[in-house]
């Protein structure tokens, strides 16, 4: 079977300029192909993910991935999917973030005697010529067209600013760019990014002549749409140091039923047999298949060690074991302890458990926090050092929060 059949059977393919033509190309020749990450923050985070695993797969296929760091677009923003406008980034910003980028890709994709590519729009996007721009690229792009995208129409009802209406011209110039450059042929993304690849596909046509493709993928949502990736505290990141490895194995051990098959097909490398016979179990059967797909996805991210440690840290929770030395924790410290007391409120604020007093009244009230499997029922309550008896308490959010507070 080929990479494109492979990729479809696993149901990350998503939307194609010429589906036939591509499978082609996929499954019978070795191709350029190229994909986009703006570095808006100093990590890459589940939302990525599903790109690397596609450009990983192709890869090992035989073909040449390109991964386009937005030096030059993130420094605009690409308005998809968003109601206001990004925040503007300066130069060293950008350039940490991207720093950032290339380490955690380079965890699954192999970048060594020119197996992959790494790219920085930067470069040809920072030093263009605004009359020149127009003339080569701007008269290819009819304003009437790029508002009826999706990606504009959501922002014309708060308001689009013509800074951000240049973003799909700077992408689509990308992909010439890099069709120059190195005779790439493809552009993927997720599904979010249809209307820009269409940009660039018609721009490198106009322009050169040549017949080049666009294919998305799936985006990561859940059984009921909604995106995955999200927690209480927010994103959940790639790196250890904003995500860490048992929180990230948490979140997938946690998965709902119906998104643990989706996700092992679209995250991780098992094969499809295998997944298949997962697929055949229900209700608490699917239990270990949870752990399976944690395990995976947590190994593949921060590798075995860090995979194995969130897994026995996990099992000891929710077993019957009391080890707690890969539980995520915080320190405080006696200055944290006001007139010696500290409030249940201010310790769920200090751990990052709830993000404000209220929300953390709102979970003692309804039964939701315990700590060392004591259930707190007064949001007044307080604790001084003294009940720290083995230096640490446990405070359990839910049943599946578990958090560490040490006195240091």
């Amino acid at each position: 079977m080929g990479v494109f059949d492979q990729l479809q059977e696993r149901g990350l393919i998503a939307q194609t300029t010429n589906e036939e033509k591509i499978r082609e190309l996929l499954n019978n020749e070795k191709v350029t192909f190229y994909i986009g990450f703006d570095p808006t923050a100093d990590s890459l985070h589940v939302g990525h993910f599903v790109q690397i695993m596609v450009m990983s797969h192709l890869q090992k296929a035989g073909h040449t991935p390109i991964a386009l760091f937005g030096g030059g677009t993130g420094m605009v923003g690409d308005p998809s999917g968003k109601t206001e406008m990004r925040k503007m980034l300066t130069k060293e910003e950008i350039a940490h973030n991207i720093s950032c980028f290339q380490k955690q890709m380079s965890r699954l994709i192999d970048f060594s005697n020119g197996k992959a590519i790494m790219a920085n729009n930067a470069d040809w996007l920072l030093d263009l010529n605004y009359i020149q721009f127009l003339r080569e690229v701007g008269v290819h792009f009819s304003v009437n067209r790029m508002l009826s995208f999706e990606c504009y129409k959501q922002r014309l009802e708060r308001g689009l600013s013509f800074f951000e209406l240049n973003y799909m011209l700077m992408q689509s110039y990308d992909f010439l760019e890099l069709n120059r450059r190195y005779n790439c042929i493809m552009q993927l993304g997720g599904d979010d990014q249809w209307s820009n690849i269409i940009g660039g596909v018609e721009l490198v046509r106009r322009s050169e002549q040549k017949e080049v493709y666009g294919m998305t993928f799936t985006l990561l949502t859940t059984s009921e749409g909604k995106k995955m990736g999200k927690t209480e505290k927010g994103a959940v990141w790639l790196n250890p140091e904003k995500t860490s490895p048992f929180d990230f194995y948490q979140y997938w051990r946690n998965v709902d039923d119906a998104d643990v098959i989706k996700c092992l097909k679209i995250l991780t490398f098992l094969p499809m047999e295998q997944i298949n016979e997962y697929a055949k179990k229900e209700g608490s059967q699917l239990n270990p298949v949870k752990e399976v797909l944690a395990y995976e996805v947590t190994k593949l991210i921060h590798g075995e060690q860090e995979a194995a440690k969130a897994q026995e840290g996990a099992r000891a929770l929710f077993g019957a074991g009391t080890d707690t030395d890969n539980m995520p924790s915080t320190t405080l410290s006696a200055a944290d302890f006001a007139d010696g007391k500290l409030g249940i409120l201010d310790m769920l604020l200090k751990a990052k458990l709830v993000p404000s007093k209220k929300e953390g009244r709102r979970l003692v009230e309804q039964g939701g926090i315990s700590v060392n499997d004591v259930k707190i029922t007064d949001p007044a309550e307080c604790f001084t050092p003294a009940q720290f008896t083995d230096g640490f308490v446990i405070v359990k959010k839910g049943k599946k929060v578990f958090h560490k507070i040490i006195l240091s």
